[in-house]
């Protein structure tokens, strides 16, 4: 079973994590008093209205040492209303076998089908760096700036794919973020104006995967890629180097919802 990331020459890499900046924004304005009426092309919002927001995502990319440019206030407008309406569509997987203790899931084995990602590479210092700056590129690819001109849906979760420095204590540099394409595009993909945007068509990938809380940073990511070895036992059936991690909600919240990932190997 490939990773189907090999056209971008990282062989190896998985698709998980949501970007913090992404997630966080898009769940956490709860304050903010926002257009509810949502077509298909949303109300925009006042000037007063645009900056709140816009300040709330500065704020947010300031803790993870990147900033906001202002060309991100459409895309950000847009991702934060259309949210609000729950329109998210869920990466389809099947789910093999969920182990349990005392009633409650510890981890599960699923299995996602081949599809079409749009991929994004971002080698910054810091992993927050990377998908950070990753993810605001894919929101504008979401948003408008595509080859059908027009919003294209949120899928959820937004994956990104580390690969350990050879020591173990540590990733390396380049991260993957991955945006799984909804339904209506996996046999057309629009293709992205942006040329550091790929479309690669992955293979399908059998994962296992533990629940975890929380913001999504290194140093928070290799306490759980620890506990769910923990669990395992030894395993010469999954990837120690290369693991994905999938952010579900907003950053912004208390309780948000990732995942790790540990890739099987091809059999």
């Amino acid at each position: 079973m490939h990773h189907g990331f090999d056209a971008l020459n990282l062989p190896g890499l998985s698709t998980k994590t949501m970007a913090l900046i992404s997630l966080e924004d898009l769940d956490g304005l709860e304050d903010e008093e926002l257009d509810n009426d949502i077509t298909d092309n949303p109300e925009p919002m006042e000037d007063d209205e645009q900056q709140r927001l816009y300040t709330h995502w500065q704020a947010i990319a300031s803790t993870h040492q990147v900033s906001v440019p202002r060309e991100m206030t459409g895309p950000i407008q847009e991702l934060t209303q259309r949210n609000q309406a729950q329109e998210r569509e869920q990466v389809p997987f099947s789910s093999i076998s969920q182990h349990e203790k005392m009633g409650e899931v510890l981890f599960e084995e699923r299995v996602y089908p081949a599809g079409k990602w749009a991929c994004i590479i971002k080698g910054e210092k810091l992993y927050e760096q990377s998908i950070s700056m990753g993810f605001m590129k894919l929101m504008k690819f979401i948003c408008k700036e595509n080859s059908v001109g027009r919003y294209l849906g949120m899928t959820v979760p937004i994956v990104n794919s580390i690969q350990m420095l050879e020591d173990g204590n540590g990733f390396q540099k380049n991260i993957l973020t991955a945006y799984y394409l909804p339904a209506q595009f996996q046999a057309n993909p629009p293709q992205p104006t942006d040329p550091d945007i790929t479309i690669l068509q992955r293979e399908a990938l059998r994962v296992i995967t533990l629940t975890f809380f929380g913001t999504t940073t290194e140093e928070t990511i290799m306490p759980q890629i620890n506990l769910l070895w923990e669990m395992l036992g030894p395993s010469e059936e999954m990837h120690r180097n290369s693991y994905m991690v999938a952010v579900y909600d907003n950053p912004g919240v208390s309780c948000r919802r990732n995942e790790i990932w540990f890739i099987r190997r091809d059999p």
